[in-house]
C-alpha cells in the first residue's frame, strides 16, 4: 500500500540530514577564521536546521486530513520556521554579538542543502 505521509517524513528526514552535514562543513571552514565564526555559522545553518524540523512535524504530524487543513497546516510550518530562523538570526547578531557573515553563510549552506536532498530524491 502507498503512504504518502511516510514518503515525506522520508523525504523531510533526508533533506534535514543533508543540511545538518552542509551546517557542519561550513563551521568547520569558519574555524580557521575563530572560534566565533564557526559558531555563528552553526547557529546559523542551526536555526534552519530546527526550523525545518519544527515545520515537518507541524505539517506531517496531522496524519491523513482534509485537503484544507493539510494546507492550513503547512503553511503554518513555514510561517513558524521563517520566524524561528529570522528570531534565533535576531538573537545572534543582537544579544550573542556573532559575526552576521558566517551566519548568513551557515543559513545558505543548510537551505541550499534542502534543494539539493529534494531535486535528488533517490
Amino acid at each position: 500500500m502507498h503512504d504518502p505521509l511516510s514518503a515525506g517524513r522520508r523525504l523531510a528526514s533526508r533533506a534535514i540530514a543533508w543540511q545538518a552535514g552542509a551546517t557542519a562543513l561550513v563551521a568547520l571552514a569558519f574555524l580557521s577564521l575563530g572560534a566565533s565564526s564557526a559558531l555563528a555559522a552553526a547557529v546559523g545553518g542551526g536555526a534552519v536546521v530546527a526550523g525545518n524540523l519544527a515545520a515537518s512535524r507541524m505539517a506531517l504530524g496531522g496524519g491523513v486530513q482534509p485537503a484544507g487543513s493539510a494546507i492550513g497546516r503547512l503553511l503554518l510550518g513555514v510561517i513558524f520556521k521563517w520566524v524561528a530562523v529570522l528570531a534565533v538570526l535576531g538573537l545572534g547578531m543582537a544579544v550573542w554579538r556573532l559575526p552576521p557573515l558566517p551566519m548568513l553563510v551557515g543559513l545558505s549552506a543548510a537551505t541550499l542543502a534542502f534543494v539539493l536532498a529534494n531535486l535528488l530524491k533517490r
